[in-house]
């Protein structure tokens, strides 16, 4: 993408984003709601198109390369009283498989995404997680290069999301360039080798996760004092913080001091139930980037 740009009457949805996508890179596209995420997406898959600048999937449109393509919408896309299997032999059919071959990835994929018994159900008897699989299966069938999937873990509950996260991390692994917008930003995190964060159609970050860590490295001691008093000042802490409810609290500290010697000055100070340093999660860097964004 260069100097994509894309308005709805007088709102500017996405403003002059440029992002390469490396082959074989798995890419989390993450944004608050209304950042343009999805906007993003349909112009990618050449289902909207740019008032201003390229894009460019694949070496050509994503309409001259839709065979090599996998695409999950944000929307269910279900012909509601087609039964699974037909339906998936039906999307295959359109991407160029056989009706044998169609049949025989249907029932891969079912079994991968363990939900083999829908196939001879109808899509609307099916919960709206079970839905989700189906069509994340419709998305996949016919083995594309590039897969898109638009907040794939919408509407399924810990245990399928995890079941997901495994595939798309097995799918990539198997070679397949992802590229993923969601707002579970854990998963992201857990998955991603690269992030691209947009907030208000404007890009904010786009750096691999080793880039992002380092750029916003910063120390935090997590502290459980219990009955405890409270943590008093120390040296080498720059502020300290209880986020949430309860009494756990965060010390973050100055660039120079030496982390040990704060965690030996914090058990010297109180008696505490637990003590751990740990660094920012991606999900703190997004909150302090678009909160620090000034408005517009």
């Amino acid at each position: 993408m260069r100097g994509v740009t894309k308005r709805f009457g007088s709102v500017t949805a996405v403003d002059a984003l440029d992002l390469d996508v490396p082959r074989g890179c798995l890419i989390g596209f993450l944004g608050p709601n209304g950042a343009g995420k999805s906007t993003t997406i349909r112009m990618i898959m050449s289902i909207i198109y740019a008032d201003a600048g390229s894009v460019h999937v694949l070496g050509k449109s994503a309409l001259d390369a839709k065979d090599r393509i996998g695409y999950l919408p944000e929307e269910r896309g279900l012909y509601r009283r087609m039964r699974v299997r037909t339906l998936l032999r039906y999307v295959g059919r359109l991407k160029g498989l056989s009706r044998a071959d169609a049949d025989a990835a249907a029932a891969t994929w079912m079994e991968r995404l363990e939900l083999p018994e829908a196939l001879p159900r109808r899509c609307e008897e099916l919960s709206k997680g079970q839905q989700q699989k189906v069509q994340f299966a419709a998305s996949v069938l016919h083995d594309p290069e590039l897969i898109v999937l638009d907040e794939p873990f919408s509407g399924l509950d810990p245990v399928n999301a995890a079941l997901l996260s495994r595939v798309v991390r097995e799918l990539h692994e198997e070679g397949r360039t992802i590229v993923f917008s969601t707002h579970v930003l854990h998963q992201a995190e857990q998955l991603c080798d690269r992030i691209f964060l947009i907030d208000r159609g404007t890009k904010l970050l786009d750096d691999d996760l080793e880039g992002i860590r380092t750029r916003f490295r910063e120390r935090i001691i997590t502290v459980d004092p219990g009955d405890a008093g409270p943590i008093p000042t120390l040296p080498g802490v720059a502020s300290i913080e209880q986020p949430g409810e309860g009494r756990r609290v965060e010390l973050h500290l100055d660039d120079q001091c030496d982390e040990r010697a704060v965690m030996r000055a914090v058990l010297d100070a109180v008696p505490v139930r637990s003590v751990a340093l740990r660094e920012p999660t991606l999900e703190e860097i997004f909150t302090k980037l678009v909160q620090e964004r000034p408005a517009s």
